[in-house]
Parts: C-alpha cells; sequence; structure tokens
C-alpha cells in the first residue's frame, strides 16, 4: 500500500510512473502505476497486475521501448501537423477560386483523386527517421504547437495555390478553358501537398541535416511523378484532365520550390519564437 502511495504521489507532481516489480505485494503499486513492468518468473498475481512482462534479463529492453514510442509518437505528430496546414490551407484555396471563376476549380472525382493519393503517399511516415534531439527527452500531446502549425503554414500554402492561379489564367489563358485550370491545379497541389511533408517531419534543414525514410523518400517520389504522368495517361478524360502545356512544368518547378523554401522559413521563425518542436 505504501508503494502505491509513493506512485499516487507521484502522478499528483505531474509525473508518469513506472514501476517494476516480481512479488505478491507489488501488485498494488504495479496497478497503480501507469506502465507496471514484472519478469517471467515473479509471481502470479504480479505477471496479472502488470503491463509488460520481460523475457530477458535486461532492463535495455525498456529503453529500446521507450525510443521506438518516442518515434511512433514523433511520426504521428508529423503526420497531424501536415494534414492540419494543409487541409486549412486548401479551405482558403477553394473557398478563394469558388468565389471568382466562372467553373469549379477542381472537379469532385479529381479532389477525390488527388485525396487519395497524397494518403498513399503518407503512410510511409509511420517509418520515418526521427531527430536524436526529439526522442532525448519524453513529449506531450501540444494542441497549441499543432494549431500554430496550422495557422502559420496554412496560408503560405494557400499563397502558392493562388500564385498557381495566376500563372494558369494570366500565362496559359486558363480562364476560358475549365479543364487546363482543373489539371493545373491538381498537379499543383498534389505535388506541393505531398513534398511538404519533408520540410514538415524535421526542425532541421531537410535533406541536409535530416533525412527521411527510404520509403518515405520513394512513396512521395513515386506519387508526384503519378500525378505528372496521369494528364497524359489513358485514365486522363474519365478524370477530366488534359495535357500540360511544357511551360507549365518550369513554372511548376519555381512555385514549388518557392513553397517548399518558404515553409522551411516559417518554420524556423516558429521554433525560434515559439520553442515549437
Amino acid at each position: 500500500a505504501q508503494k502505491a502511495r509513493v506512485i499516487k504521489a507521484l502522478h499528483l507532481s505531474g509525473h508518469v510512473v513506472g514501476f517494476l516489480g516480481d512479488g505478491i505485494n507489488d501488485g498494488p503499486a504495479l496497478k497503480a502505476a501507469d506502465v507496471g513492468v514484472s519478469v517471467d518468473t515473479a509471481v502470479d498475481i504480479a505477471k496479472e497486475s502488470a503491463d509488460i512482462i520481460l523475457l530477458e534479463k535486461s532492463l535495455l529492453v525498456l529503453e529500446a521501448g521507450v525510443i521506438e514510442g518516442r518515434k511512433v509518437f514523433g511520426n504521428i505528430t508529423k503526420y497531424i501537423k501536415m494534414g492540419a496546414s494543409s487541409n486549412f490551407g486548401n479551405a482558403f484555396s477553394v473557398l478563394g477560386a469558388s468565389a471568382f471563376l466562372p467553373f469549379l476549380p477542381m472537379l469532385p472525382v479529381q479532389i477525390l483523386v488527388n485525396n487519395l493519393l497524397y494518403d498513399l503517399s503518407q503512410t510511409a511516415i509511420a517509418t520515418d527517421n526521427v531527430d536524436d534531439e526529439y526522442l532525448a527527452a519524453p513529449r506531450q500531446w501540444d494542441i497549441d504547437n499543432i494549431s500554430r502549425y496550422m495557422l502559420f503554414l496554412g496560408p503560405v500554402s494557400s499563397l502558392f495555390d493562388y500564385v498557381t492561379f495566376a500563372v494558369l489564367i494570366g500565362l496559359f489563358g486558363a480562364w476560358t478553358h475549365a479543364e487546363l485550370f482543373q489539371t493545373g491545379w491538381f498537379v499543383e497541389s498534389l505535388v506541393s501537398q505531398t513534398l511538404i511533408v519533408h520540410v514538415i517531419r524535421t526542425g532541421r534543414i531537410p535533406f541536409v541535416e535530416s533525412r527521411p525514410s527510404l520509403p518515405l523518400l520513394v512513396t512521395t517520389v513515386g506519387i508526384c511523378l503519378l500525378g505528372l504522368w496521369l494528364p497524359t495517361s489513358f485514365l486522363a478524360p474519365a478524370l477530366g484532365l488534359v495535357a500540360l502545356p511544357w511551360g507549365f512544368a518550369v513554372a511548376l518547378v519555381f512555385i514549388v520550390g518557392g513553397y517548399m523554401l518558404l515553409t522551411q522559413f516559417v518554420k524556423v521563425w516558429m521554433i525560434r519564437r515559439f520553442g515549437l518542436s
């Protein structure tokens, strides 16, 4: 009972508590702890009360589990930050485009395919590398952190969508060619959303100071190439897509490059200003 009281006192101080025990008198404490740890040679009541039973005589197993848990938490957080900021920006883009265009900015089937491909590319986030400084200490859910990513990076995404609109209308006459506009935004939206994860996934300089996992790199590049191929594929008519002029491919490089560069600057500013992680 005294062991359980110690754990409860630590809880009241805001600690997350693990307890290791193998005897009958460890049962209450194993139950009270956030994580109860026992061994395979412990008494039955201790093993039944524990969350984890060690099969090896080494606490390094716990260390490996803690590190793996921090990696999982970090990768979940990456996806939420990326999805929240991207979707927030897309909402501004759709609302603005719908207000001034004489046609739909993107067809429903194109939105569905765009989201399907984008989500498919992000399934590999679970395999991604996590920076050493992120693993150095335990982390907690921080809604303010995620909200700032959404509020600051979302408009950056929307800004470059509007640049794309201006390029499509001003340089390629898409005001009178709905299919061209829809295709151009479909490609730009898919490529920019897919690649921006490489900036948001780390607090460092992407690719230079922090490299993604090979599966994440392969899926993001593969989905981008698939998005570029679709307008010229046999699926294009069914999706309402048309072949894009080569000049748009050049503009796309500058648009996506500018988007990633500005996002990196804003991210670094947020980390320094708000201490985000």
